[in-house]
């Protein structure tokens, strides 16, 4: 091509050249346009969400002001309630105090022909004291609660004999096994079983009224009838076992069906708390030899099965804690002294403190003068103020 050819194209070059700049000139400022417009919508929309979230922020701010005050509202309204609550214990206890406890038995021609006959037969058969113990309960000094373990219902307890720290517990109302911990610090601190030691019994157990003494476990086991089980927790054998001797027995406590024997130890020795048909009104209280497991002497004492939750012997007193079937306040209120030195109107009133339910086991130590109870599912120690028989 020659030369005056490629300047006629120049001009028309240059034409489409300004064109195609102007169409993307055009093109740029369509997509500045859009993107202005839609900065423009995104800060819109910004403005209003910030404005709604501040808005959104000061009524929860409001709420949750107006929630502070009415929790302080029902905070002084609850404690002022815990105050009225316990103005109105501190008086029920003074009028339970000064009004007698309710006679143990009922009055009728046949139960008193009934007890005038026991008497005559038992004047001659007078409990001789093994001890000089003369102490009762005055109160409940100190309740300390230390844990929740285990079943709503069980045991726990150290050997009421020896001064060994272990402690000793029963999972439940029926089981084959026994857990130890080697001290208080140890059950306390671990929730789990982990830190215990297991001991597998040969028989299963049945109820919370098992007992450890002087390195033995004394438990019951139900095989048709109820057998008491000497396990000797050294050399882990049976020593011995001895069925009891009662007909046709019931729970001993009204409210824990599941108990039907309770043993239990004191400054005395050995006892047997339990109940049969043939007096299904009343408990019964035995003495036990605790290397035979013979039976030295038996009393049908006046303390009611009904609305009893617990017992526990205390220099030679069946000291029996009665409840209701809603769970409110345990209190000691029937006392039966084998020896005759306390009667039953010069008794104290104990009270225990309200806790969570009620009871299913109580064991007292009489080295420790204190009770290992099991209150649904919590594991309690209370601390008994100890009186002279004759100041109470």
């Amino acid at each position: 091509m020659g030369p005056w050819r490629c300047l006629l194209l120049l001009p028309l070059l240059a034409v489409a050249l300004r064109a195609q700049q102007q169409q993307f000139m055009e093109y740029v400022e369509r997509r500045l346009t859009l993107l202005e417009e839609r900065i423009s919508q995104w800060y819109e929309q910004s403005s209003r969400y910030s404005t709604e979230l501040r808005d959104f922020k000061n009524q929860v701010l409001g709420m949750l002001e107006t929630a502070e005050k009415e929790r302080e509202a029902m905070r002084a309204e609850a404690e002022g309630a815990a105050v009225r609550v316990e103005r109105l214990e501190r008086e029920v206890d003074y009028l339970e105090t000064q009004n007698p406890a309710p006679p143990c038995v009922e009055v009728d021609e046949a139960l008193t022909e009934k007890q005038a006959a026991t008497a005559k037969q038992r004047k001659n058969e007078k409990y001789t004291k093994l001890t000089d113990c003369s102490d009762t309960i005055g109160s409940v000094r100190a309740m300390k609660i230390l844990k929740r373990f285990g079943s709503a219902s069980g045991l726990w307890t150290k050997d009421a004999a020896g001064s060994e720290e272990k402690i000793y517990v029963f999972d439940g109302t029926a089981n084959d096994t026994v857990y130890i911990f080697p001290r208080m610090r140890e059950f306390t601190l671990f929730s789990s079983t982990r830190k215990a030691a297991r001991i597998k019994l040969p028989y299963p157990w049945v109820g919370t009224g098992h007992l450890v003494y002087d390195g033995h476990l004394y438990y019951i086991r139900q095989q048709g009838s109820f057998q008491v089980i000497k396990f000797n927790l050294a050399n882990k054998t049976v020593v011995d076992s001895s069925v009891f001797p009662a007909e046709e027995q019931i729970p001993v406590f009204g409210l824990s069906p599941f108990t039907y024997i309770e043993i239990a130890a004191d400054e005395e020795g050995l006892w047997a708390i339990y109940a049969t048909k043939e007096d299904e009104k009343n408990i019964c209280l035995a003495k036990l030899d605790p290397s035979s497991l013979d039976i030295e002497q038996m009393w049908d004492t006046p303390c009611p099965r009904e609305n009893a939750e617990g017992a526990f012997v205390v220099c030679g007193a069946l000291h029996v804690v009665y409840n209701t079937r809603l769970p409110s306040r345990s209190r000691v209120q029937c006392v039966f002294d084998v020896s005759g030195t306390l009667s039953p109107e010069d008794a104290s009133l104990v009270y225990f403190p309200k806790r969570y339910g009620s009871h299913s086991s109580m064991k007292y130590s009489p080295r420790e003068k204190q009770i290992y109870a099991w209150d649904d599912g919590y594991q309690i120690i209370y601390r008994m103020e100890m009186k002279k028989k004759l100041e109470v």
